[in-house]
């Protein structure tokens, strides 16, 4: 009996690009959201092949790719290079970029004409910016022109130093008190997403039930709407003081580290380039330099 015909398995689904509704179901649903940085094409690619939902180029990369102390020195310039590279690797996520210290706080035009950038030069789908207070008509007046804000509250490495250093924040009812009005103002001011960073999880629940966004923690422990972590940082690829929320899904740094000891090893001891890496040459032609190359060299 012969065998029907073969059915070719289909291919894979693709996704839809995630948008601003996308992150409002999913909250509807109690679907958790999945956040990651990212700052360059090959990031970027990971992010998209893992299928997260939003990728934020966040200052972060001043310190974790170009190698400033913290995320103060990094200039528009340098995150519209960083968010434009993020962008050639993207199809899905929902791209959103960090506007630095420094580009958004002097006034609202400042503001409106830095998020301006951010979309028209480095192709992102909205921005991100720190603190509320003025912040917050800061992010009121990038709304009111059409472009989706991401807010972020609790630790707020711009202004690490104000709040006392890179320590979590909101531990006593007063400030947590601050920080829940920070966040509700921003909601207030249309932000569609808010990131709470290093507050205690009792902070997270009770603010929760006031806040009708999403919610992205990152070391606010697990009553938010979702988690962002560091790409350098979660596959262990940054050397430098991670916080205690972080945890580790990779050891990058050491396999990079050891990759190219191995290439250094057999470069000296003559192990590489074997064969199989070369390029080959007819031997008529080879003997036939040899006999162009014995011959006086003349000028032409």
């Amino acid at each position: 009996m012969s065998a029907g015909p073969r059915v070719s398995p289909a291919p894979p689904r693709k996704r839809a690009a995630v948008t601003l509704s996308t992150l409002g179901e999913k909250k509807a649903l109690g679907e958790p959201l999945v956040m990651v940085t990212a700052y360059d094409y090959p990031s970027a690619q990971v992010a998209e092949a893992a299928g997260v939902d939003l990728v934020l180029v966040g200052d972060s990369g001043a310190m974790t790719v170009l190698g400033y102390p913290s995320t103060v020195p990094v200039s528009v310039e340098e995150m519209l290079m960083l968010a434009s590279a993020a962008r050639r690797g993207l199809t899905t996520p929902l791209l959103v970029g960090d506007l630095p210290f420094g580009s958004y706080e002097v006034s609202d035009e400042q503001a409106v004409a830095t998020a301006q950038r951010f979309v028209k030069e480095a192709g992102c789908d909205a921005v991100k910016l720190e603190r509320g207070g003025v912040c917050a008509d800061r992010a009121r007046a990038i709304v009111d022109a059409g472009i989706p804000v991401m807010g972020h509250v609790g630790l707020t490495p711009q202004t690490a130093i104000a709040l006392g250093g890179y320590r979590s924040q909101g531990r006593t009812a007063e400030r947590a008190m601050e920080v829940a009005r920070d966040a509700i103002a921003l909601q207030d001011a249309g932000c569609f997403a808010i990131v709470f960073e290093a507050v205690p999880s009792a902070l997270t629940e009770a603010v929760m039930p006031h806040l009708e966004i999403p919610v992205i923690g990152i070391g606010a422990g697990p009553g938010t709407d979702g988690q962002v972590l560091v790409f350098h940082d979660l596959l262990g690829i940054y050397d430098g003081h991670t916080a205690r929320f972080v945890k580790r899904y990779g050891n990058v740094r050491q396999a990079m580290v050891d990759g190219v000891e191995a290439f250094a090893d057999d470069v000296r001891e003559r192990r590489y380039p074997e064969p199989d890496h070369g390029y080959t040459m007819a031997p008529d032609e080879a003997a036939h330099l040899r006999e162009l190359l014995a011959a006086p060299v003349s000028e032409p």
